[in-house]
């Protein structure tokens, strides 16, 4: 059933349209929640954010719209889940000897630090093809940027360049969010 299809019924109040819509997309809206809240949730945690997720679409299924789909409505209500459950957080308690330890990172600070690597991810994988893969490979997975270039079917100069232009849209977009630092670009 197509997205379209499977908003319709959702709309119409098809209990069977929300277990196919839980179905086909769990594993999607667990990769963002997990890209959100990073390594320091739960799998009960990202569970528990995807039933929330799935709750409100069945609470707001008479607004779907459904030429719009509802991967995007989906996935964006899934970072916006995880966002709020991060902010809901407290922060972690660490025994004295440990927090002098721990360096001066405040928890405001890792949020911050936390919602920027989301945001940054998700630019990332809003670039057009190849740029998108061959940004997430070199920086995320460390590849190097001979074997990425051969394999995207490029010349080591081509996707350096592409690299270069791929920063320089990433900057602009982190810019205009007004979360662009110095390390970015």
């Amino acid at each position: 059933m197509n997205e379209a299809t499977l908003a319709r019924k959702l709309s119409q109040g098809s209990r069977l349209a929300l277990n196919q819509a839980i179905d086909a997309y769990t594993p999607y809206l667990t990769t963002v929640v997990w890209h959100t809240v990073g390594p320091t949730a739960s799998a009960e945690d990202v569970e528990e954010i995807i039933s929330d997720v799935f709750l409100a679409l069945w609470s707001h299924r008479a607004n779907l719209c459904p030429e719009l789909g509802l991967k995007s409505w989906l996935a964006a209500a899934a970072r916006n889940k995880a966002i709020d459950r991060l902010r809901a957080a407290p922060p972690a308690h660490l025994p004295l000897d440990e927090a002098s330890e721990a360096g001066s990172v405040t928890p405001e600070e890792d949020l911050e630090q936390r919602m920027f690597a989301a945001v940054l991810r998700q630019a990332v994988e809003d670039l057009p093809p190849p740029d998108g893969q061959l940004v997430f490979r070199y920086y995320y997975e460390e590849e190097k940027l001979k074997d990425i270039a051969k394999d995207l079917g490029l010349s080591v100069p081509a996707a350096k360049s592409r690299l270069l232009r791929a920063r320089r849209k990433l900057k602009e977009v982190l810019t205009r969010g007004g979360l662009a630092n110095d390390t970015v670009g």
